[in-house]
């Protein structure tokens, strides 16, 4: 295990690198003056633009500004954005907000998710199995930004059962009416996929062999079927924490939750390309950090992997 671990490791150096450089290249790649847009519609002085592009390396080719910021990554420096702010600094209180409402979002994919999809595939045909089938395709259908409106008008106004914007509840009460919503479409694909891999465990020969012997359904259920339905969740749960990380721009900004989402948003419009990939890369070592856990849970789910 430990040997694989390692594997999965160095391979995921080079994965890091070349993300990280793509991103990079598309993000200063993109058109416009980063240091024009500092000062509106006024003109920037030439000796001021000139000593700006030098103090941040825009002069310099993309590979050799990407170096140099892989050099600071390194010594655990972000860079600064073009007002001499520490990209570290800007961040730092926006990530307890977003991991905040990324973890209620994957709780609630997890817990409800698999809930609902235990509940359908032990009665699959049935009115269960058409409610949870019925209701997912109605979450999956309906945009966020909709459902965000709703939830927020529904729960936070006519009925102030939660809040319906910022963090002043602190967590997990202000999370939960956003980390709903956020990870609604997560939950449809969860009970989905849990439903669906549940109902074809039921019928293999393994299944019939344990009821053959006697052992009562809840441990042919929980411990033989129901375990080795849950790795293809797995696998979706860990790539979705890294998708709701970064993926929650919508909600933060229905909910006046100042996260990392609503900084790249404001840092896109700004033109501040170091922000951008600051917090990108971040996403980039959470999403290769959790992929890698996932992959060592395989074994602990079913006996019959082997990584030696």
């Amino acid at each position: 295990m430990w040997r694989y671990a390692l594997r999965r490791l160095l391979q995921a150096v080079p994965v890091f690198f070349g993300t990280t450089l793509l991103i990079y290249c598309m993000v200063f790649a993109l058109p416009g003056d980063p240091i024009q847009a500092l000062a509106g519609d006024k003109p920037v002085p030439e000796s001021v633009a000139q000593a700006l592009r030098a103090r941040y390396n825009l002069d310099d080719p993309v590979l050799v500004q990407y170096a140099k910021y892989l050099g600071g990554l390194l010594t655990g420096d972000l860079g600064e954005n073009y007002t001499g702010q520490k990209v570290s600094e800007m961040l730092g209180g926006r990530w307890t907000v977003t991991a905040s409402l990324a973890v209620t979002a994957w709780m609630f994919e997890l817990v409800i998710g698999i809930a609902l999809g235990v509940w359908a595939g032990l009665r699959r045909g049935r009115l269960a199995d058409t409610l949870v089938l019925g209701g997912t395709t109605l979450l999956i259908a309906v945009p966020v930004f909709v459902l965000g409106y709703t939830a927020q008008l529904a729960f936070g106004v006519h009925w102030p059962i939660l809040p319906s914007a910022g963090t002043d509840e602190g967590w997990p009460v202000s999370y939960l009416l956003p980390g709903i919503v956020l990870g609604s479409l997560g939950l449809s694909y969860v009970a989905r996929l849990t439903r669906t891999s549940l109902a074809e465990n039921l019928r293999a020969d393994y299944v019939r062999t344990a009821r053959a012997k006697g052992l009562s359904r809840v441990r042919v259920v929980g411990r033989h079927a129901l375990r080795n339905s849950l790795i293809p969740v797995v696998t979706y749960l860990g790539v979705d924490f890294g998708s709701l990380m970064g993926g929650a721009i919508v909600t933060e900004g229905i909910f006046n939750l100042p996260g990392v989402g609503q900084q790249v948003f404001q840092s896109i419009q700004l033109k501040e390309g170091p922000v951008v990939v600051g917090a990108v890369t971040l996403l980039v070592l959470i999403f290769l950090l959790v992929n890698l856990v996932v992959d060592l849970l395989y074994g602990l789910l079913d006996p019959r992997i082997r990584y030696e």
